[in-house]
């Protein structure tokens, strides 16, 4: 059988702060390692390269998968020719895209007429950072409210921020002084909040509570109901490889805070790593097939 071949493109830093830096290099590594081993011929590349136009073009085209982990606008829309293509790219580039907030807001909060997968979602506000930008009542109640940028995911710990309706100006205005022109205003949803990690065709799937930790007793969640809203959401945005983040109001109601293109799974990293890989071996040899009925 022909070397399958594979490039890996791994997340620029900035999208990677603190200790994910580490994390997401090291689930890349990990599944990159395990398709190594089944036989794949793999070329790495960063995505700084990607954004710039340097990264191996010829690679990139005749990969027979490419594993997608740049987060930034300037390498997704550099690589959206590729997934026209018919590229296999896990994560594509638009679902990447899709996950910026200002973006997310409008994929996960429509509605469906699907009751199963319909998907809770905060009121949520994209609003721009100039002064005198509309707050649409946001805080009135006197509940806090969750300022976010509204492009990429957070880069520092200033990029998410809980404020209550007098600080509501100062945090956009903080946003704004670093260059940031939109926000996502966002109400609090009450109860513990929980991260969970999937793979799009259901082997895997993870999630803990954020306060107890991986190692920490199981939260009392309804979890059929969890699933349905994690992979609901990430089929609206098109992901592969997702986390994401839910509160509990009550165990039986998790409301999506967020959701995440390719997350470390850190917790988990040499378990999800070997079922991300066969996932992508398992989707490559489906794609062959197709190709030789076609």
């Amino acid at each position: 059988m022909t070397m399958r071949r594979l490039v890996a493109l791994y997340r620029q830093p900035s999208y990677s702060p603190y200790q994910h830096r580490t994390n997401d290099t090291a689930i890349l590594d990990a599944t990159v390692a395990q398709l190594e081993a089944s036989g794949w011929r793999v070329t790495r590349a960063a995505e700084g390269d990607v954004a710039q136009g340097e990264a191996p073009e010829i690679a990139l085209r005749d990969a027979d998968v490419v594993l997608n982990m740049c987060q930034g606008p300037d390498a997704s829309e550099a690589l959206l020719a590729l997934e026209e293509a018919g590229t296999q790219l896990v994560n594509r580039p638009s679902s990447v895209l899709g996950c910026h907030r200002h973006r997310l807001v409008e994929l996960v909060a429509r509605r469906t007429d699907d009751a199963d997968a319909s998907v809770l979602f905060p009121r949520t506000l994209i609003v721009s950072t100039a002064p005198g930008a509309g707050l649409d009542g946001f805080g009135r109640n006197g509940t806090a409210v969750w300022v976010k940028r509204g492009d990429v995911h957070a880069e520092r710990r200033e990029d998410v921020v809980a404020v209550r309706r007098d600080g509501l100006r100062a945090a956009i205005g903080a946003f704004a002084a670093r260059g940031i022109t939109r926000v996502a205003l966002q109400e609090h949803v009450p109860g513990p909040v929980l991260k969970f990690y999937g793979v799009a065709d259901g082997r895997f799937f993870r999630f803990y509570d954020s306060e107890a930790g991986p190692n920490g007793p199981a939260p009392n969640v309804d979890e059929r109901r969890l699933r349905a809203v994690a992979f609901a959401a990430a089929r609206r945005v098109g992901l592969d490889v997702f986390g994401g983040d839910v509160a509990l109001p009550a165990p039986d109601r998790p409301v999506l805070i967020d959701l995440n293109d390719w997350p470390s799974f850190a917790p988990f990293r040499e378990d999800a790593a070997r079922h991300i890989a066969e996932y992508v071996h398992e989707r490559a040899r489906a794609s062959t097939f197709e190709r030789i009925l076609d």
